[in-house]
């Protein structure tokens, strides 16, 4: 039987605490380190003492560790834990910058490590199903993928906009379920709550593929949706996020009989069909996940590298913004 892999996790805030609960109730992990420079607000180091900073969790015995602190620090302390030997989970983004993120991503290629980013939308069951159904060609080609992602504003974030903590999600859900990079992007942007940071952006634009996407992202709503529309030739699927839901509204294959209409070479309303399909929490599946890759198997967890495309699409749709809206071309930067 194989042994029970050592964990650290480093950052005990909001995001912590539910890697903490969620590491002490796995099978195949025992979490036996915990650090945080700023203490433990939140108390969830439990009967573990809490170390300093990342250099004493690095020197604690582990096998594996989370990374849930400000964006800022993410790649300095992925480095130190993979020179100690460690694989790492980092939140996302995978860090401030593409650039870090690709020296990362080399690092952990030289050591050998499993070094992935919590792009926890992967685990979303409604996306996985969604994924899994595009894939099969259920809605046939895909002619478009649209996300909303609005909420009130977090005062938990303050070292990145909106673009760096949420479009994030929405870019790399939508190349993921596509199975495609991104080729184009322009953007909008909008400061109102008086930070130096974006809280509200406005993407479009194209995947290698051909679909073409857009993202509406704030901070601003009163009202939380996480949602994304996928059309295509055959119909459109719509996935909450929020409550892992996915419908299926199909073309319609009935004759239009109101001449009017008919005229319009367009498609009609079909059948609607809402899935059923088990749920379980996307955090918990995705840290399974990362046991299940440093185990030595395959896994649907987001690679360095995948990353590091994703954090570039966000780069140049904030660059984009700055330019009134530029396009933005990206190359051929990551595979899907």
């Amino acid at each position: 039987m194989t042994a029970a892999l050592r964990a650290g996790l480093l950052g005990l805030g909001m995001m912590g605490r539910h890697h903490a609960r969620l590491l002490r109730e796995m099978d195949g992990i025992d979490l036996i380190a915990v650090a945080d420079p700023a203490g433990d607000v939140h108390g969830v180091a439990g009967g573990l003492p809490v170390l300093p900073d990342v250099e004493a969790l690095a020197s604690a015995g582990l096998d594996i560790a989370v990374v849930a602190v400000p964006t800022r620090f993410h790649a300095a302390a992925a480095t130190t834990l993979a020179e100690a030997g460690v694989h790492v989970m980092v939140e996302k983004p995978i860090a401030d910058s593409s650039e870090e993120g690709r020296i990362l991503a080399d690092l952990f290629d030289a050591r050998g490590l499993v070094g992935t980013v919590g792009h926890v939308e992967r685990f979303n069951p409604a996306l996985q199903q969604l994924r899994a159904r595009l894939a099969e060609g259920e809605i046939g080609d895909v002619y478009q993928i649209a996300t909303r992602r609005q909420s009130t504003f977090p005062a938990r974030i303050g070292d990145v906009g909106v673009a760096k903590d949420l479009a994030t999600h929405d870019i790399d859900l939508t190349a993921w379920v596509a199975q495609s990079s991104y080729a184009a992007v322009s953007a909008q942007t909008a400061f109102q709550s008086g930070r130096s940071f974006e809280d509200m952006i406005a993407i479009s634009g194209r995947l290698q593929d051909g679909a073409v996407v857009n993202h509406l992202i704030n901070w601003l709503s009163p009202m939380k949706e996480r949602v994304t529309v996928v059309t295509g030739e055959r119909g459109t699927f719509i996935a909450d996020t929020a409550t892992a839901d996915l419908t299926l509204h199909r073309n319609g294959t009935a004759a239009l009989e109101w001449e009017s209409v008919s005229t319009f070479r367009g498609v009609s309303e079909g059948d609607v069909t809402r899935f059923a399909f088990p749920k379980r929490e996307p955090l918990r599946s995705e840290l399974e996940a990362f046991r299940d890759a440093v185990n030595g198997q395959p896994t649907l967890l987001s690679t360095m590298r995948e990353a590091v495309h994703v954090l570039s699409v966000v780069e140049a749709s904030l660059e984009s913004a700055s330019d009134d809206g530029r396009l933005i071309r990206m190359g051929q930067r990551a595979a899907f």
